[in-house]
């Protein structure tokens, strides 16, 4: 077979490899977090990895908040008003993560996956995860399931489909999306990004939306990015199957994100070594503002899917 999955258990986390044995591809994912910590691909005889990645599983556990690399967030994203919200006539009061003054990056980064289903052909390597969350922050008492699968194929795509489900009396608030970091070899001031968006919404002092929208036309092309900081949301062009292309001279990274993921998020850190660029199904503090939020009905699976595309120039 041209693809294989490796399952190492040697940590109370498991840690699941898929392989490209034709083109040493590798994609790793922890069971901690369902979360993507590397993305290899053979660059000048070494694999390279183009996630900033964790030195293990523990390591994870131990620095997730520090950064929320390659985070899952869900059951909302980025920023919650001070972890505040109403809904259905009930205010609630989130407990956890908080970077004062607002609640950030979700409830279930940390969530511990179960492995239900590895699998392998000559077409592609993949393994399935689970996880219930049990409503175990009072600012989040609505139960939920959530199946994650990571899938390589050729070409070094890599695609992360998570579907959603819930058997609550009654809808239910939610948003998704991921928080991945890229180092493609060099810092961030030496690479290009592109992508499918002229609109960029207004945040106030605290990184919230304010409703408005920016006309932002500086990465339709390609723009070197030099010393741009970024932490900003942008909304993806609706009339053609978007993408986002971070590159330098020797790789392109490309993210193809799917209709559920119509935000993007770009982040550069000070240490201008990686760029966080998240896929997101809402805006920042949806819960309220109301933009790109989904109440999901019972018993019904909502999918939310993005992918990522490496090359060597």
């Amino acid at each position: 077979m041209n693809f294989d999955v490796n399952v190492d258990v040697s940590s109370i986390y498991p840690v699941i490899t898929l392989k490209d044995t034709k083109t040493k591809c590798e994609a790793e994912v922890y069971a901690f977090g369902g979360l993507l910590n590397a993305f290899k691909i053979p660059l000048q005889g070494e694999l390279f990895n183009v996630i900033d990645a964790y030195s293990s599983p523990e390591d994870a556990v131990k620095n997730i908040t520090n950064g929320f690399k390659s985070a899952r967030l869900s059951p909302f994203v980025c920023r919650l008003n001070k972890g505040k919200y109403s809904f259905e006539g009930t205010d609630y009061q989130v407990e956890k993560f908080f970077l004062p003054p607002h609640a950030i990056h979700g409830i279930t980064y940390d969530a511990v996956f179960e492995v239900k289903d590895i699998f392998a052909d000559e077409h592609q390597a993949s393994v399935t995860l689970h996880h219930h969350y049990a409503g175990t922050d009072k600012g989040y008492p609505f139960t939920y399931d959530v199946t994650l699968k990571w899938k390589l194929e050729k070409d070094n795509k890599v695609t992360v489909r998570s579907a959603v489900h819930h058997s609550n009396k009654q809808s239910i608030p939610y948003a998704e999306g991921w928080h991945p970091y890229f180092n493609l070899g060099t810092d961030v001031n030496h690479c290009t990004l592109q992508f499918d968006s002229d609109i960029m919404l207004e945040f106030d002092a605290t990184l919230l939306p304010t409703g408005n929208k920016l006309k932002d036309e500086r990465f339709t092309n390609a723009a070197l990015l030099n010393d741009t900081f970024l932490d900003n949301c942008f909304e993806l062009n609706k009339t053609k199957h978007p993408k986002c292309v971070l590159a330098n001279d020797q790789l392109e990274l490309t993210l193809q994100p799917e209709s559920s993921y119509p935000y993007l998020q770009v982040y550069t850190p000070d240490h201008r070594k990686s760029i966080a660029i998240e896929n997101l199904s809402s805006v920042p503090d949806a819960f309220n503002n109301g933009i790109g939020i989904k109440f999901l009905e019972p018993h019904h699976v909502y999918n939310f899917t993005t992918s990522y595309i490496l090359k060597v120039k």
